[in-house]
């Protein structure tokens, strides 16, 4: 039926926020303890949502050429 298929669809894509928040959360949190940073390394564990805080986290430390 029409409300099975909007539940499966609905799992996939709470399947895929997860995978992308996990990326972005370990991208960022090995950055923090690579440059010794426990602030941003709490707060990035503590203060996540959908990848928001490793992903400001990432762009404001990145390193320039």
């Amino acid at each position: 039926t029409l409300i099975e298929t909007y539940n499966i669809y609905f799992v996939v894509l709470i399947i895929a926020l997860a995978i992308w928040d996990g990326i972005w959360k370990l991208f960022a949190m090995w950055r923090a303890c690579k440059r010794d940073s426990k602030l941003w390394f709490i707060l990035i564990a503590v203060f996540n949502t959908l990848g928001v805080m490793p992903i400001l986290y990432l762009i404001f430390t990145r390193e320039e050429n």
